[in-house]
């Protein structure tokens, strides 16, 4: 059984990483995913972490675009509350311009960011108002449009938007999400939707059967269209995939513990680290959801997932660390995974 798979990432900066070099790295990471057949590259956004370089999608998406040549490239996600609509429209319609029917626009709910962060963000220009995200979502919709979306002033007069002069072509909108309200909301709207398998955990199988229970044909979209995401590190053995994930691991209890974080830790540093209780009870937990092993079961698994929530596509969080010796511009152990996975998932 074959299953599309295409990746989601968050441009990690490791130790002794440039954020150049991450970005390098990343860029690495999804030409290999272009020459491997997967479907699409996704970049989210987050604030001010150490370890993350992906702050802006739009800017991540034209440099990766510029960088492969099938592979459909967009954003898991943009936060809206950090952004005026009309600017998330306006950089997509370009985007879309630049490497058309490659780019898709996923648009998350969340700030992404801490409540400073998130101040900082609103004084510039954003709107944190969650309560009009389902308006906020149509306009972009609208916006991208070939009609535009119509404003209409206090004079009573209409004013007309678009987010391009002339689109020939507009990327795809997906919602994203790890809540049944954003299940309600794709399914109300008409638009694909991704569960955030990889964040949550749990949740998916109720929110996917409201998305697609009360899912309304659109102009859009005539029937139901999701996938899930999943973190996945595959090696040549069990023993490697764990190795490569334990940094991951190890960061993910430190940020749900509250610690103060700093970069994503190489394979040798996370070997010789002591965590707190808490933190290993949290990381033995985190191995029923994670999928890390080698090939043939990593595979077995993604397939597993792909079955039990009835979808064909399977996007990956390559959550692989490195080793201290490889490259700080490249990502082997991330590039590892996809080839691993390629080779037992997709067709030759």
């Amino acid at each position: 059984m074959f299953v599309k798979l295409s990746v989601l990432d968050l441009v990690p900066v490791r130790s002794r990483q440039s954020s150049a070099n991450a970005l390098a790295a990343s860029v690495d990471l999804a030409k290999a995913a272009d020459a491997l057949g997967y479907t699409r590259y996704w970049v989210a956004e987050h604030h001010n972490m150490p370890s993350v370089a992906s702050t802006n999608p739009a800017v991540i998406i034209g440099i990766l675009a510029a960088h492969t040549d099938n592979i459909r490239v967009g954003s898991g996600g943009v936060m809206l509350p950090n952004h005026a609509p009309l600017v998330v429209a306006e950089q997509f319609a370009l985007l879309e311009a630049s490497a058309p029917g490659r780019i898709d626009l996923g648009i998350g709910r969340a700030p992404g960011s801490d409540p400073v962060v998130t101040a900082v963000l609103n004084r510039s220009g954003a709107t944190s108002d969650v309560n009009q995200f389902p308006n906020y979502v149509s306009d972009i919709v609208a916006l991208l449009g070939d009609e535009g979306a119509t404003v209409r002033l206090t004079s009573g007069t209409e004013y007309e938007l678009r987010a391009t002069p002339a689109a020939t072509s507009t990327p795809d909108v997906w919602l994203l999400g790890s809540s049944d309200y954003s299940a309600a909301l794709a399914a109300s709207l008409g638009l694909p939707y991704v569960f955030a398998h990889h964040f949550a955990g749990h949740g998916a199988e109720r929110a996917l059967e409201i998305y697609r229970g009360q899912f309304r044909p659109s102009e859009f979209l005539s029937a139901p269209r999701t996938f899930v995401t999943a973190n996945v590190v595959a090696a040549p053995t069990a023993s490697e995939a764990y190795s490569l994930a334990l940094p991951n691991l190890q960061h993910m209890a430190r940020l749900r513990s509250n610690e103060k974080l700093g970069r994503l830790a190489t394979v040798e540093e996370a070997a010789n680290t002591t965590m707190t209780p808490l933190q290993d009870e949290f990381i033995a937990g985190s191995l029923g959801s994670w999928i890390i092993d080698e090939p043939v079961a990593a595979a077995e698994r993604v397939r597993e997932l792909a079955k039990r929530f009835d979808v064909d596509e399977v996007m990956v969080s390559p959550g692989a660390s490195a080793y201290e010796a490889e490259s700080l511009s490249e990502t082997p152990g991330r590039v590892q995974t996809l080839r691993l996975l390629a080779e037992q998932l997709l067709p030759s």
